[in-house]
């Protein structure tokens, strides 16, 4: 074999060197041309979660307040951090602060009422789960418990503050829970209705 073929400048577009074209490689129709994945794989028909036999199909109430509660610290967190932001805003700029201080006293404003919300909301959503685990072991889970152990967090929440604010408290879990019982009972006639 020569060593001519150094000499040339290699040209992507000729076939100097005399060697056979490479073959134009075809991609199957369910695979991926970027991943060199077959995307048949990602869709599997098998539920999400593995039961055991003779147990039903959704999951009960203690492993929803694990999802419950973090979902009600993340929220809190975020509505929190808000206020305090706005908060923050309006009190550095009443005090003339700026630079440095201001941005200092801004994050002190939004960590602080951002973890107090986060607590407070998170501390709600143990009572509820915590109200909703027993309730369920009692008796059969149905929207009852729901409205129960919403209005009964309410209720043992604001204990400590007095007759009238206990009341204040249960009213609002009152309210809260029955409003996500009828919303979810409105969307699950519409599922079945047009689904």
């Amino acid at each position: 074999m020569s060593d001519d073929y150094l000499s040339k400048p290699l040209s992507i577009g000729d076939n100097d060197l005399g060697l056979a074209p490479a073959p134009r490689q075809t991609i199957p129709k369910f695979q991926s041309p970027y991943l060199n994945y077959d995307t048949r794989y990602m869709r599997q028909a098998q539920p999400e979660f593995i039961f055991p036999e003779g147990a039903s199909k959704q999951r009960g109430r203690f492993e929803l307040a694990f999802s419950q509660i973090g979902s009600a610290v993340m929220i809190g967190a975020g509505i929190g951090g808000a206020a305090g932001l706005y908060n923050g805003m309006r009190a550095t700029s009443l005090a003339n602060q700026t630079g440095k201080l201001r941005r200092t006293q801004m994050l002190n404003h939004i960590m602080k009422q951002g973890a107090g919300t986060a607590n407070t909301l998170g501390t709600i959503a143990v009572m509820y789960s915590l109200f909703g685990v027993i309730l369920s072991q009692v008796r059969e889970d149905d929207e009852i418990n729901t409205v129960i152990a919403g209005t009964a967090s309410g209720l043992f929440y604001k204990s400590t503050a007095g007759l009238r604010k206990c009341a204040i408290g249960g009213g609002l879990g009152l309210a809260i829970s029955s409003a996500w019982v009828l919303y979810n009972l409105s969307g699950s006639k519409f599922n079945k209705n047009y689904m």
